[in-house]
This record gives C-alpha cells, sequence and structure tokens, in this order.
C-alpha cells in the first residue's frame, strides 16, 4: 500500500481568525460551504473531539466517513475512525486575507485497485477541495463585517 495524499490551497479574503471559526463550527458554518460531493452530513457529537458524519463522492464512488475532530492552534484535523484517511485543514494569516490548505491522507489500496486509485484520487478530491476553498471564500465574504 502506498500513502496517498491529496491537497489544494487558495486564498481566502478575511482575517484568519474568522476564516478558522467557520471552518471549526460544525453546525453552523462548514456545513454551509461544502460542495455538493458532500451529503448527509451531521454532527454526532460536538464540544471537545466533536464526532462527524458524513458521505462523499468523488469518481463516481460514494464512501461514508465518522471522524473525529481535533484543533491544535489554527489547524483542524479529521481523523476517519474506519480508515487511516486524515483531513488537515490549515489557516495561515495573510495580513487582512488567509492562506487555507486542505490535505488529505490515507493508506491507498493494492494491486489494481491501488493503481486506479493513485491516478484518478488525487485529481479528483484536488477539484472537491478546490471547490470547498471557493466556496469558503463566499462563506467569509459574506460574514465579514462591512
Amino acid at each position: 500500500m502506498a500513502r496517498i495524499v491529496v491537497s489544494a490551497e487558495g486564498t481566502v479574503d478575511a482575517p484568519a481568525e474568522m476564516v478558522y471559526r467557520s471552518i471549526a463550527d460544525m453546525r453552523e458554518h462548514h456545513p454551509r460551504f461544502l460542495p455538493p460531493a458532500f451529503s448527509d452530513f451531521r454532527v454526532e457529537s460536538g464540544g471537545v473531539g466533536t464526532v462527524l458524519h458524513y458521505k462523499m463522492t468523488a469518481g463516481g464512488r460514494t464512501r461514508e466517513f465518522r471522524t473525529k475532530v481535533a484543533e491544535p492552534s489554527r489547524v483542524l484535523t479529521e481523523s476517519d475512525t474506519n480508515s487511516s484517511s486524515v483531513t488537515t485543514f490549515t489557516v495561515c494569516p495573510r495580513g487582512a486575507a488567509s492562506l487555507v490548505r486542505i490535505s488529505t491522507s490515507w493508506d491507498g489500496a493494492g494491486g489494481i485497485g491501488g493503481v486506479l486509485e493513485r491516478m484518478f484520487a488525487p485529481r479528483v478530491m484536488r477539484a472537491i477541495y478546490t471547490n470547498e476553498l471557493k466556496r469558503l471564500d463566499t462563506h467569509a465574504r459574506e460574514r465579514r463585517p462591512a
């Protein structure tokens, strides 16, 4: 099995603290900028150690995730409880804006399925994350004080 890493980053036109709060608020804000590839997003339990459940469709395949959220400083991680998949959101201040990076890594499958996964999954997921970053930027602009 090979480790697969997929990342996308982009500038969000809002202060880092506000952007981070939007990403970390799993009940009110985070669901508002998820791309259509995500469905059935729900918070199973909140507070420290938030547990999420959602489905993600990529490349015509839908997979369920149940993740536990951790929040080191301006970094939020979602670790799937049923696989090696870990998604990290990193928010860095860039003046009045923020640089946001979404990165996911997991242990890929073996055999021919693994070859196809390594060929296609990064491209499909990068497009999904690029879409999510654009949606986050729109969401943050709408929330920014005038």
